[in-house]
């Protein structure tokens, strides 16, 4: 895969160039992988986030496990002998990206769950593939948005629901606004996986570091004033579980993220976003001791499928229909 060379503060890094890789013939299974790492660095938020809320109010959990993992990766990178970005440029990429894709859609997510259900909170949360599509078809059209791709956004939706339960959708509209507010928030992450393309001439862990540690100190003041946390009395479990996710979800994801940008456009590592689902109720059951969906079989089938369709190059789909055809 090409390769090309980006200042990365002073320092010059590799990195690898949008174009060339996500082109179909171009993937590899090693380039599947990171979406799967992906899916699974994401879908630990789920229990991390309840365990951590439970005695950590939400704006000091989001800042503290921000900072956590700004700080794990400056380490990271200093052994790697790259250093952050000073120029204002680089600043502002990073603020925006942080602002649309943790910052804002977090601190709304977490308001609106305080009037709508988890299991609803997670099917509006999943419609994020189907607006990246969307915006992708309609605006930037800077891949193809086959019908395809948009198929297997809707099998994922559909395969979601299944296993959150068809009885999750008997609650919806009775808390319009909040439901709307969830609703805007997958869009800010629908632009946010599209604008990230922005940053592919940094090395993914330096766009992670500075995106984190913007979106972190943001918060801490608010975070000082709001919740006064030296009067916080945080359970040992909650503590790790800001550490961990802070390193495990925050750090590693949003490396992931950013190389499956580069690798696999905007619309294929969106699909992670149904992996998560199956991943993240495993660790439930595990973790939590939650019980196991009843259609958890039905709804994997339908996930699985709704993925492929998104990250199956077309040319490869057509030869397999073809071939069956043949038979």
């Amino acid at each position: 895969m090409p390769k090309s060379t980006a200042k990365t503060g002073g320092v010059m890094a590799a990195v690898q160039t949008p174009t060339p890789s996500t082109a179909p013939g171009a993937r590899s299974w090693r380039d599947y992988a990171l979406l799967l790492a992906l899916a699974c660095c994401w879908s630990s938020t789920y229990p991390l986030t309840k365990i951590g809320l439970g005695s950590i109010p939400p704006i000091t959990f989001i800042s503290a496990r921000s900072l956590v993992a700004a700080a794990f990766l400056l380490i990271v990178l200093r052994i790697r002998g790259l250093r952050i970005p000073t120029d204002i440029k680089a600043w502002k990429l990073f603020a925006v990206q942080q602002t649309i894709n943790s910052t804002i859609p977090f601190l709304v997510i977490t308001w609106a769950q305080l009037y709508v259900p988890a299991s609803n909170t997670v099917v509006l949360a999943s419609t994020t593939p189907i607006f990246a599509f969307l915006i992708t078809w309609a605006i930037t059209r800077h891949e193809p948005a086959s019908l395809l791709k948009l198929a297997g956004a809707i099998l994922g939706l559909a395969g979601t629901v299944a296993i959150i339960g068809l009885d999750a959708l008997a609650g919806f509209g009775k808390e319009i606004f909040a439901e709307i507010a969830i609703l805007l928030a997958t869009i800010s992450f629908a632009c946010a996986t599209i604008f990230g393309l922005r940053l592919s001439d940094y090395d993914p862990m330096v766009v992670a570091a500075g995106s984190l540690l913007f979106g972190g100190t943001v918060l801490l003041p608010l975070a000082l004033i709001v919740d006064r946390p030296w009067t916080l009395h945080p359970t040992p479990q909650a503590l790790a579980a800001t550490v961990t996710m802070g390193i495990f979800s925050s750090a590693f994801g949003l490396m992931l993220f950013y190389m499956c940008l580069t690798r696999l456009g905007t619309l294929t590592t969106n699909a992670q976003g149904y992996l998560r689902i199956p991943i993240g109720v495993a660790l439930s059951v595990l973790l939590l001791g939650e019980a196991v969906p009843s259609n958890l079989a039905l709804g994997l089938l339908l996930v699985m499928a709704g993925v492929a369709a998104m990250t199956v190059p077309g040319e490869a789909f057509k030869r397999a229909v073809s071939r069956m055809r043949k038979r």
